[in-house]
């Protein structure tokens, strides 16, 4: 009879455990414009920069609202360097493919883990634990920011295009 009441009391004891632990923000990192160019061949970062501010937001995630600002800012980023085609369809594909629901390193909300408990993530705005977390993380993103636009930076032009074009 104690062996059932341990069969039945573990399956309990770790669904509360998994359900009660704490979600740990993972440091920022940025890959540019996710399984897509960053700007054109004559200036290979062109955009880049677009992509690596909405990869903050991405990083942080929040709220369904809270993505769609972000989403807007990516396209009028993009628009503002590239033109209105570049920019639409960089916005659709981030609307489409950055769903917090799908299980890839560029959702919403990727510096945390997909699971929160027993449930994914999803469109949950950050409890004040875990905004502590994003603000103590804050310095470092930036500075990872910061030396992404060193190593990549928008306004030089490869060989063809003349280097400082603009």
């Amino acid at each position: 009879m104690r062996a059932l009441g341990f069969i039945i009391s573990l399956p309990i004891a770790l669904l509360i455990a998994s359900t009660s632990q704490a979600n740990e923000l993972k440091p920022f990192t940025t890959d540019g414009c996710s399984l897509w160019i960053d700007g054109t061949p004559e200036k290979p970062n062109l955009w880049r920069h677009c992509c690596v501010a909405h990869d903050l937001d991405y990083w942080k995630g929040g709220s369904e609202e809270a993505r769609k600002e972000s989403d807007e800012r990516i396209q009028a980023c993009v628009k503002a360097a590239q033109g209105p085609g570049m920019a639409n369809y960089i916005y659709n594909n981030v609307r489409w493919g950055g769903s917090p629901y799908w299980m890839n390193h560029y959702r919403w909300g990727y510096g945390w883990d997909y699971f929160d408990g027993l449930w994914p993530r999803g469109y949950k705005v950050p409890t004040a634990e875990e905004q502590a977390q994003i603000d103590q993380a804050m310095p470092a993103a930036l500075q990872v920011i910061a030396d992404d636009a060193i190593k990549h930076p928008a306004n030089v032009a490869t060989e063809k295009g003349g280097a400082g074009d603009n």
